[in-house]
């Protein structure tokens, strides 16, 4: 259904509790600029030569992405990704601490918090290294919060738009006879090799059900 769409939500944030396989913050110094900012915001105040100095193996400065579904309300949540920035060596047994993602209007829509589960493994003795999988990168389950709904309209005016996945004119036209087939003539016609047309009614919860018995309806691909 046009206009029923996923929305990418990103975010810069700190993972705080690792076993020293954090970022080596003298090779990353937006590490120890983002922990200042965030201590000051705590109030705890570091002198600019205080916050050069931080030797922090168990932080890491991580990229948070995510994705908001379409009707996605306040209070509901919604998985993350957690991608070290840095040179961490493992974000295993990190707490993601709070942070806001934000969609491409800069505004914030989603809070993240919470602990990283990485589904890879490793473990070193000497000169031997054995890694299984990514250790750099991790997912919160339901580990962000919805702050801000996203209004999604479902068509325009009397008209809902269905689009197909890729063009095809013999496919669009078979949609197009399945609806008026199951819904009554005249109700669907296509625009062009993509999109359809279709006669909604105009209260919300009637169009609902009716796109929901669209939905059911049997089209045979060409």
């Amino acid at each position: 259904v046009q206009g029923v769409r996923n929305n990418q939500l990103i975010g810069y944030g700190i993972v705080a509790g690792l076993d020293n396989t954090g970022d080596q913050t003298t090779q990353t110094p937006f590490t120890t600029q983002a922990i200042g900012n965030m201590l000051s915001q705590m109030g705890v105040n570091l002198t600019a030569e205080q916050a050069t100095k931080l030797q922090l193996k168990n932080v890491a400065a991580v990229m948070i992405t995510s994705t908001l579904p379409a009707f996605a309300r306040p209070g509901q949540q919604i998985d993350v990704t957690v991608s070290s920035l840095g040179n961490a060596k493992s974000l295993r047994g990190g707490t993601l601490l709070l942070t806001p993602l934000k969609g491409a209007d800069g505004q914030v829509y989603a809070m993240a918090q919470g602990n990283i589960l990485v589904g890879g493994v490793g473990a070193s003795s000497g000169a031997s290294k054995v890694t299984v999988n990514h250790l750099s990168a991790g997912r919160i389950a339901g580990g962000a919060t919805v702050e801000r709904a996203v209004p999604t309209a479902l068509g325009q005016g009397g008209f809902v738009y269905f689009e197909l996945a890729s063009t095809d004119f013999g496919t669009t036209q078979n949609v197009v006879d399945a609806i008026n087939r199951g819904m009554g003539p005249g109700t669907a016609s296509a625009i062009d090799g993509r999109r359809v047309a279709v006669r909604a009614p105009e209260n919300m919860d009637a169009r609902v059900a009716f796109l929901g018995r669209i939905e059911n309806l049997d089209v045979k691909p060409v």
